[in-house]
């Protein structure tokens, strides 16, 4: 069954969580507390169906069970990594052993968490999973910071107030303030402007992003 918020994008896609547990209770709650948090969620109460479920759709976690009838959480995990080594997998049981502990860590799960989960343990663990992954940045607003702390570098190497500034370019403090903190997006032409002003090449504004 699965449940999407209007929220469910971060950055420029949807973030997408499959969620595998035998009990549909479970599958329930999790679907509307990761829900609530703007994700895209779909459950799966047999995990003998995950891996085509994985091969049809495109998910970022993967979050599953240890104790199923069927098969167990480790022989789903191994048919996972079988299929796909990249997709982050949070374990998640009542039952918590050492054994499972170290026998889902050389599967390369992303974290181990005991059940009842605490719900803000999970979504800190979900944010955290994302981070690394690079999946909660927005590239558009990582462009503008970009070009904002170049262009508030460059200016202060020439020894220039904002007002200079604006008298080379024609453009007013306000924008030029706004820019270098990434609050506004520059033009094509505004870009040009400050490039010519600077003496740099426009492409130097970018940096390497």
């Amino acid at each position: 069954m699965a449940r999407e918020s209007k929220e469910a994008r971060r950055g420029t896609q949807p973030i997408k969580i499959l969620v595998v547990d035998d009990e549909q209770d479970i599958c329930d709650y999790m679907s509307l507390v990761l829900s609530q948090n703007g994700y895209q969620v779909n459950t799966l109460t047999n995990p003998l169906s995950v891996v085509d479920e994985l091969k049809s759709n495109q998910y970022h976690i993967v979050i599953l069970d240890l104790m199923m009838p069927k098969l167990s959480g480790i022989e789903v995990l191994d048919q996972i990594r079988k299929v796909d080594g990249d997709i982050a997998i949070v374990v998640f049981t009542g039952y918590p052993s050492v054994d499972t502990a170290v026998r889902s860590l050389k599967l390369n799960v992303s974290d181990y968490i005991k059940k009842p989960c605490d719900v803000d343990e999970l979504n800190e663990t979900i944010e955290q999973i994302l981070r690394k992954k690079g999946l909660l940045t927005n590239p558009e607003e990582e462009l503008h910071k970009t070009i904002g702390r170049h262009l508030r570098q460059f200016r202060k190497d020439q020894g220039l107030t904002l007002k200079q500034l604006s008298r080379r370019t024609g453009l007013s403090v306000s924008l030029l303030s706004q820019i270098e903190r990434a609050e506004s997006s520059a033009s094509v032409s505004s870009l040009y402007k400050l490039s010519a002003a600077l003496d740099v090449k426009l492409t130097q504004l970018f940096g390497t992003f």
